[in-house]
C-alpha cells in the first residue's frame, strides 16, 4: 500500500519531541522579537527627524519687516505658508515664502483662515527671518494686515508654539 517494508525495519511512531527543538524555536522566537522592536525604534524614530530647529534654517540676527502683495497661502500641517511679491530697490519684484506656526497654533493666537483670504491682492508687511541659504524664505513672526491689526503668525526663533520663550 505504498510503503514498502523490509525485513527488520520497522517505522517508529512520530513523536512532536523528536521533530521539535525548544532551543531553535525559542531562537527565532527571540529573533523575532527584536526584529520588531528595532523595526518599532525606526518607524517612530522616522518623524522626530523630520522636525527641524529655527536656528538651523533661519538667521535670527537678521529679522526685518518685509513689506509685500500678499498673493497666495498653503493652510496646511505642519506649517501653513503665505506668499508675498516683494518689490527690491532695483524694482524687481521677488515671490517669498513665509512660514508660520501650525494651524493649531494660529487658531489659538487668534488668527483664522479667513485672515488669510481677506489679506490675497492686499500690501500687508511682516516681521520676518529670512533662510540662512539665501532664498526668498523667511520665517514669520507677525503679519500686519491691511486693516491694521497685527496678528501672530510665527515663533521668529524666540518663542515655541505655546507662546513660551526658548
Amino acid at each position: 500500500m505504498g510503503r514498502s517494508l523490509r525485513m527488520g525495519t520497522e517505522e517508529a511512531p512520530f513523536r512532536l519531541r523528536d521533530h521539535f527543538s525548544w532551543r531553535v524555536f525559542m531562537l527565532r522566537y527571540r529573533l523575532c522579537g527584536i526584529a520588531v522592536a528595532v523595526l518599532g525604534c525606526l518607524y517612530f524614530a522616522a518623524p522626530a527627524s523630520a522636525h527641524h530647529g529655527f536656528g538651523v534654517e533661519f538667521d535670527e540676527t537678521k529679522c526685518s519687516a518685509m513689506t509685500g502683495t500678499f498673493t497666495r497661502f498653503d493652510w496646511s500641517n505642519p506649517h501653513a505658508y503665505f506668499y508675498l511679491n516683494i518689490k527690491d530697490s532695483d524694482g524687481k519684484v521677488t515671490e517669498w515664502t513665509m512660514e508660520s506656526i501650525s494651524l493649531s497654533s494660529l487658531r489659538r493666537s487668534g488668527t483664522s483662515r479667513q485672515d488669510f483670504i481677506a489679506a490675497i491682492g492686499k500690501t500687508v508687511t511682516v516681521r520676518a527671518c529670512p533662510s540662512k541659504n539665501g532664498q526668498p524664505r523667511a520665517s514669520a513672526e507677525t503679519l500686519k494686515m491691511p486693516d491694521g491689526r497685527v496678528l501672530r503668525v510665527g515663533n521668529a526663533g524666540n518663542r515655541d508654539d505655546t507662546g513660551g520663550t526658548n
